[in-house]
Formats: structure tokens, C-alpha cells, sequence
């Protein structure tokens, strides 16, 4: 949790991603959990073409679903060597000011060298969201 609330990169351009999706692509022999909040731990890493499908299917849905000339909402704990990455949910994204009483909306997903920590959420995990992420990781 300590890394999880610590230093992060917020990469505002698509090009940034492309990078940071490159990055993870030639480190697939590395262990990657990869979790969508809300939904039950990963027990294990996934595999190398697991997690190479799941870059390419998340890149769709943040493009098509963030219609935005810049992305925003990713965020690395270090862009040359990640080992912690959040994604937030362009569905989900809360105030965009971020003040107020509630607290801040928790990523979407979250891929991870260390095995991740269940994140708390007061909402479930939105039909067509669990449907995505069932077909994409083929459960």
C-alpha cells in the first residue's frame, strides 16, 4: 500500500502510453499481476501473451473510450523501469478538481510487478466492465 500511495507519473500524451506499453512488451518474461478493482485478486502473475493482449485491449478501450487529444489518465510509478502502474477507468473518473469531501476514485486497474493489495471500493464493478475484463483475461 506504501508504494501504491507513493510517487507517480502522470502521462498526459498518448505517445507517453505507447512508450510505457512498448516497455512492458519487451519485459514479458518479468512477473505481472494484472487486477481490475472490484474484482477478486489475482492469485499468480499472468503470462507474457496474457499481459501482451491486455495492453493491447486496454489501449483500445482508453482510446476509444477517452476521446480526448491527450491521455491523462495512467499513471507509472516510473516510466524507464515501471513496476507499478494505475489505470483509471475513463468511466470513473470523479471530480475532475479532485477537492471535496469524497475521496479521490480508485484506478480502474492496476498491473504490478509485487502482488497487488485489494483496494476497497464502495462500487461494484459496472456488467459491461466485468464482461470486458472476463473476455479479455478468457474467463
Amino acid at each position: 500500500m506504501r508504494r501504491y500511495q507513493g510517487y507517480f507519473r502522470n502521462l498526459l500524451k498518448w505517445e507517453e502510453l505507447d512508450q510505457l506499453w512498448q516497455t512492458l512488451r519487451s519485459r514479458t518474461e518479468q512477473p505481472w499481476y494484472v487486477y481490475a478493482v472490484g474484482e477478486n485478486l489475482p492469485e499468480t502473475p499472468i503470462d507474457g501473451q496474457s499481459l501482451a493482449h491486455f495492453i493491447e485491449e486496454i489501449d483500445i478501450l482508453l482510446r476509444r473510450e477517452h476521446d480526448y487529444d491527450y491521455c491523462g489518465i495512467v499513471y507509472v510509478d516510473s516510466i524507464d523501469e515501471p513496476s507499478l502502474i494505475k489505470i483509471y477507468d475513463p468511466n470513473n473518473l470523479g471530480s475532475s478538481c479532485g477537492s471535496g469531501s469524497l475521496p479521490p476514485p480508485l484506478p480502474g486497474w492496476v498491473i504490478s510487478q509485487l502482488p497487488p493489495v485489494e483496494l476497497h471500493t464502495q462500487q461494484l464493478l459496472p456488467g459491461n466492465r466485468r464482461r470486458w475484463w472476463q473476455r479479455v483475461l478468457g474467463r
